[in-house]
C-alpha cells in the first residue's frame, strides 16, 4: 500500500510515520510512505535525516499547490491529512496563513484525490471545531460552532471533505481530536512551553484565572486512533478521539509545576486570549465500539515522560524555542 502523509514533519504526522514504520499498525500495512510537508516553523526536517528506510519519501511541497500535489499522489492508496496550521494566538494575529492551508490546501488534496482515485482520504481534524460546551461532552452529531479563527478554518475544512465523500463519492472519514502532547512538540504548545520556561529559570504564563478546561490525549494513543480510522473507519463518517484526562489549565499547571519540582511562585497570570472556548469534552464511545480504540497512556506516566523527554533534549528544543 502507498501512503501519502501529509504534514509528516509535524509534531503529530512524524509520530503517525514513525509508528508506521515501525509496525505498530500491522492493520495498515505501508509498503511507500510519500511524507509531504512544507516545512514552516513546525516542521521539523532533522527526523528525515535520521531516518534510514527505503519506504519512506520525503517531499518539500505546499498541499495548495496543485503541480505538486497532483506528482505526488498519482498511485497513492491512502491520504492520512496532518497538514494545517494550528496555533490558536497565531491564528488570532493573522488568519490569512490558516485560511489559505487549512482550506484552500484541504480542497486541493481533495480534487487531486478524486482524479487520482485515491481509495481512502483521512482528514484530521480537532475538537475546536465544536466550540466551548459547558457541560457533558460533544458527540459526532453536535453542531459546528467554532469560536477562533483557526477553529473557524478547521470546520470549513470538515465541511469540504464531506461534500466531497457526498458529490464525488470519495471515501473520506474525518477525525476530531482532544487537545494531544507528546515529545517533539513545538514548543509553542502550552506543556512544552511551560516545561521548557521552567528548564530555563523563567516563570510560565497562565491565562486569566486557570479556569479554562481541556481534554488531554498522549500523541501516541492519537496517531494510533487514526491508522485505525485509516484501515477500517467508515466513509463519510466522524470519528471523536479522547483521552479523558480533563483538566483546567490550572490543574494542569500544577502538575508540571510538581513534576520539575517548581512552586507557584513561578506562574505569572497573563490577559485571557480573545474568545477563549471555556471548555472542551469529546464523546468518543462511537470510535470505541466501533474500531475498538481505548487511550493506553495514562496522563500522569505520559506528563513525567514527556517533562523526562525535554529535559535531556535541550540541543531539539533551544533551537526551534529561539525562533517562537
Amino acid at each position: 500500500m502507498r501512503i501519502m502523509v501529509t504534514g509528516g514533519a509535524g509534531f503529530i504526522g512524524s509520530h503517525f510515520v514513525l509508528d508506521l514504520l515501525a509496525g505498530e499498525y500491522p492493520w495498515l500495512p505501508a509498503d511507500e510512505i510519500v511524507v509531504l510537508d512544507k516545512l514552516t516553523y513546525a516542521g521539523d526536517p532533522r527526523l528525515f535525516e535520521e531516518i534510514d528506510d527505503p519506504r519512506v519519501r520525503f517531499v518539500r511541497g505546499d498541499i495548495c499547490d496543485r503541480e505538486v500535489v497532483s506528482r505526488e499522489m498519482r498511485g497513492v492508496d491512502t491520504v492520512v491529512h496532518f497538514a494545517a496550521e494550528s496555533h490558536v494566538d497565531r491564528s488570532i494575529e493573522d488568519s490569512d496563513a490558516f485560511v489559505r492551508t487549512n482550506v484552500h490546501g484541504t480542497r486541493n488534496l481533495l480534487h487531486r484525490a478524486v482524479e487520482e482515485e485515491v481509495s481512502k482520504f483521512v482528514h484530521v481534524s480537532t475538537d475546536e471545531v465544536y466550540g466551548s460546551i459547558s457541560e457533558g461532552a460533544w458527540t459526532e452529531h453536535s453542531p459546528l460552532e467554532p469560536n477562533s479563527p483557526y477553529a473557524a478554518s478547521k470546520a470549513a475544512s470538515d465541511l469540504l471533505v464531506r461534500s466531497y465523500h457526498r458529490t464525488y463519492g470519495l471515501d473520506t472519514s474525518i477525525t476530531r481530536c482532544s487537545n494531544n502532547y507528546g515529545p517533539r512538540q513545538f514548543p509553542e504548545k502550552l506543556i512544552p512551553r511551560f516545561v521548557t520556561d521552567l528548564l530555563d529559570g523563567a516563570r510560565v504564563p497562565l491565562y486569566g484565572d486557570g479556569s479554562n478546561v481541556r481534554e488531554w490525549l498522549h500523541v501516541g494513543d492519537h496517531c494510533r486512533a487514526v491508522a485505525l480510522v485509516a484501515a477500517r473507519g467508515r466513509a463519510g463518517e466522524v470519528y471523536n478521539i479522547g483521552g479523558g484526562a480533563e483538566l483546567t489549565n490550572r490543574e494542569l499547571t500544577g502538575r508540571i509545576l510538581s513534576i520539575m519540582g517548581a512552586g507557584w511562585d513561578r506562574v505569572v497570570s497573563v490577559a485571557d486570549r480573545k474568545g477563549h472556548d471555556q471548555r472542551y469534552a469529546l464523546d468518543h464511545t462511537k470510535i470505541s465500539e466501533e474500531l475498538g480504540f481505548e487511550a493506553r497512556i495514562g496522563f500522569d506516566d505520559g506528563l513525567k515522560d514527556v517533562v523526562h523527554w525535554y529535559t535531556g533534549n535541550r540541543p531539539w528544543w533551544e533551537p526551534l524555542k529561539a525562533s517562537v
